[in-house]
């Protein structure tokens, strides 16, 4: 892992997609999880509220596989805007920064018109999706809601085939498709580059048709591991919620072109991290401590302007 020097002064538009190659979801993945590695409370503060969320939507939506497939699906469709706070706390990272929880909530306020704007769209698919099950439930499978009881011993599987069921499912999947395509570099185009949920959803949907063997290999990674978050009671997501949340940072610096004003200096991460610990001990003042960090790499790299 290495870190990575951002300057916040960059605000060029310029989301030109770089192709990748088809393993490259996995070193995201490793990438990740040493971001995670660097500030476990924070992290795993966002996976247990996402949990506790996830707690809350089946104990009210839990009475019916329909309301708890449209649960499940409206979850993981506004999901991504979560993973705001994971990206600015990366982002801190980068700049040689520590990142508290506190601090990760600037990652919703950096871009909010955007940010919001993007969520508005996620909510919008969520409900969709909600009436479009409504829908089929009513029109297709001519049935309503039975109780707790009906529900385990008998009710949906038993008035239905399979047809309708992968009908129904399907649905579902399309729709998680088209989020998935607006929204894998979204969220961290809007919290560093000031982009526009319209710029934002664009640059996604073209660096998913540039690298549409790794996107393959990438969704079917998050689908496999968002289904084994969920397998133990939801629990699974304190770890896998965090693990994707930093991954999509490192996607983004994969996939999106950077801007020449942006400085990215490749800095063995064990030396970056041991030499940020040394100046916070030596200074308590926060400004002292990232500009002898940046003194330090601009020495390690005299031919950088």
């Amino acid at each position: 892992m290495h870190s990575t020097l951002v300057s916040d002064q960059d605000r060029n538009t310029d989301f030109h997609a770089l192709h990748v190659p088809i393993y490259a979801p996995l070193i995201w993945l490793r990438d990740g999880w040493l971001d995670m590695r660097r500030n476990w409370g924070a992290s795993l503060g966002y996976g247990a509220l996402i949990v506790a969320l996830g707690w809350i939507l089946l104990a009210v939506c839990g009475t019916h596989p329909y309301f708890i497939a449209a649960a499940i699906s409206g979850f993981l469709l506004v999901g991504p805007l979560m993973s705001a706070g994971f990206c600015e706390m990366s982002r801190r990272y980068s700049l040689g920064e520590p990142a508290s929880f506190d601090d990760s909530l600037e990652g919703f306020a950096r871009n909010a018109p955007a940010l919001f704007k993007f969520g508005v769209i996620l909510a919008i698919c969520a409900a969709a999706w909600f009436l479009i099950s409504a829908l089929l439930l009513g029109t297709v499978f001519h049935m309503g809601a039975p109780s707790m009881p009906d529900t385990l011993y008998s009710g949906f599987l038993d008035s239905t085939n399979r047809l309708q069921v992968l009908a129904y499912l399907a649905v579902g999947g399309v729709l998680a498709t088209a989020v998935f395509m607006v929204s894998v570099v979204a969220i961290p185009l809007i919290v560093e580059r000031k982009a526009s949920a319209g710029e934002a959803m664009r640059a996604s949907v073209n660096a998913v048709f540039r690298n549409m063997p790794a996107m393959i290999l990438w969704s079917g990674l998050i689908l496999a591991l968002t289904i084994i978050g969920f397998a133990p009671l939801l629990v699974g997501l304190v770890i896998i919620v965090p693990l994707l949340g930093h991954a999509t940072w490192c996607a983004y610096l994969g996939m999106i072109h950077q801007s020449p004003s942006i400085v990215r200096v490749k800095i063995p991460y064990q030396e970056s991290a041991e030499g940020f610990r040394r100046d916070a001990d030596d200074s308590s003042n926060p400004n002292e401590i990232r500009e002898g960090h940046l003194t330090k790499v601009r020495k390690l790299t005299p031919q950088l302007r």
